[in-house]
């Protein structure tokens, strides 16, 4: 006998099944509906960069083991400008980070492996809307005019030019024309010595959310400026530049405009590029004319200036800088500012030492002297050992040559705890002589604190630096400029430029220029 069944029940659980499944379908066709005809959901955004300031009249190459590379979500771990994407609802595809301090120019064959990593990587990311790069601006890179250009060109040939990319930079980048014409937005630090590197990626970052979700077409307007200055003469909390860095957001907030750059350069990257640099990011073609009327007017107010961009601080050889340094009765930083590392020099220049051995000065510190060779034999000798080195003037052998000293080691710290090699704190007569086992510049007081010395317990102060960076501007009684020579000479006009576009200011003092000629390409 055939079981019973509830037909009125199993057909009413029926009818509830498909009005289910109806409603479902519907609530999946109106959300269809919403991405085709209002904002889309997800933006795919892919991220990368290239970072390296490069110093030309270094003879040697930076390669890859000198950069820092970060890839996938180390890449955005913990940084800004990738939570502000990701909480515009921004899907993020990380490739290849790679960043280095100022050194030489970057060999070939390590750009080429960079960019095509990178670039494979936006190939297997598929379609994307909008790419965002963590650059520098200053990267020169053997057997290429303009890497830079190299890069974004071949990014274009893959994604088309409906992919919005924006760019972050410092502001001592050398900015080409052909690589703004790949790029539709552009932000700049504004800030030397540079406070704001984060907030700068963070604003680039929030313009490029801006753009993708006002289905906005940025194009930036850019001025290249026939003014060649180091970075000391750039400082954006002096006047004249106070007042211009000033005035770049109130440009930014202009009716149709995003954002407003001002570029220093990089002036010991001799190449055509190598000079200052305005750009004004509009929201479209529309708002160009006025982008181009602001950038003008920005190219202008700079070239009015200057002759009144200067040092912030007092200059002098080193003989002078000793000396007076001596007369002042508290402790006096001096920067060897042609041996500045952060400017890409070797950092082994001796001739400071020489003269505070010269001058038989009974209390002071030089940080430090890059020469792993000589660390390595104070290390083999140990704390408390008397050591007879040659130091310094092994990678720099142009302006430098290596000293004989006779000292005592009285420290073998680390930078960190878990740094593969130490560094060594020698006393030599009255100088306590830090070298480096890596190329680094002091440009905090924790890292004095790290070799163990406290810098406002001496006289003398050396850093390896152009100006002070704001972790020892603000704690230094008294500051000197010593323009010694070497590959970061602040005197433009006695470094042998064979690339740089002429005429230029300053090494064509007299030249005229002006913006009433420049028109958009």
């Amino acid at each position: 006998m055939k079981p019973q069944t509830n037909e009125p029940s199993r057909m009413l659980h029926m009818n509830m099944k498909l009005r289910t499944l109806s409603a479902t379908v519907a609530l999946a066709l109106l959300s269809c509906f919403a991405c085709t005809s209002g904002e889309k959901s997800k933006y795919r955004i892919l991220t990368a960069g290239i970072a390296h300031e490069s110093n030309t009249f270094i003879p040697y190459l930076t390669t890859e083991e000198t950069f820092v590379l970060r890839r996938g979500s180390e890449a955005i771990s913990g940084r800004n400008w990738a939570k502000l994407l990701e909480d515009a609802g921004m899907e993020l595809i990380p490739t290849l980070h790679a960043s280095a301090g100022p050194s030489g120019v970057v060999s070939k064959e390590t750009y080429e492996a960079f960019r095509d990593e990178i670039l494979e990587g936006l190939r297997e990311a598929g379609p994307v809307d909008g790419i965002f790069l963590d650059m520098h601006g200053a990267m020169h890179v053997e057997g290429y005019a303009d890497a830079q250009a190299d890069f974004i060109q071949q990014i274009r040939k893959i994604t088309g030019e409906e992919v919005i990319i924006a760019a972050s930079f410092d502001l001592h980048g050398n900015i080409s024309n052909e690589f703004i014409e790949g790029l539709n937005i552009v932000s700049a630090y504004r800030t030397a010595p540079h406070v704001d590197g984060e907030e700068t990626r963070t604003r680039t970052a929030g313009l490029l959310v801006e753009a993708l979700k006002n289905d906005l077409s940025p194009r930036t307007a850019h001025i290249n400026l026939p003014i060649l200055i180091p970075g000391e003469k750039g400082i954006t909390s002096v006047e004249p530049l106070k007042s211009l860095y000033e005035s770049l957001p109130e440009i930014a907030r202009m009716e149709g405009l995003m954002d407003a750059s001002i570029f220093v350069g990089m002036p010991w990257t001799d190449v055509d590029r190598a000079g200052m640099s305005v750009q004004v990011v509009a929201e479209n073609n529309q708002h160009f004319p006025e982008a181009l009327a602001q950038a003008k007017s920005l190219a202008n107010a700079i070239w009015t200036q200057r002759a009144n961009l200067q040092f912030d601080v007092s200059t002098a050889s080193i003989d002078e800088a000793i000396s007076t340094a001596l007369e002042i009765d508290s402790t006096v930083f001096i920067t060897d500012s042609g041996d500045n590392i952060t400017a890409g020099a070797a950092g082994d220049g001796t001739l400071v030492l020489e003269r505070l051995l010269e001058h038989r000065v009974s209390d002071a510190v030089l940080a430090g002297i890059v020469d792993p060779e000589a660390v390595e034999q104070c290390v083999a000798a140990g704390v408390g050992a008397e050591v007879e080195l040659f130091v310094g003037g092994k990678i720099d052998n142009v302006f430098s040559k290596p000293v004989p000293i006779k000292g005592t080691v009285i420290r073998l710290p680390r930078e960190q705890q878990d740094s593969p090699q130490a560094d060594a704190v020698l006393q030599v007569d009255g100088v306590t002589l830090v070298l480096l086992s890596g190329h680094r510049a002091f440009t905090d007081p924790s890292h004095f604190q790290a070799m163990g010395i406290d810098p406002l317990a001496h006289k003398i102060v050396v850093v390896k630096e152009g100006y002070l960076f704001p972790g020892l501007r603000d704690i230094a009684p008294h500051a000197i400029m010593a323009l010694t020579p070497g590959f970061a000479n602040q005197i433009m006009e006695e470094l042998e430029y064979k690339q740089v576009s002429r005429p230029i200011y300053p090494l064509d003092p007299d030249m005229l220029w002006s913006t009433d000629n420049i028109t958009p390409k």
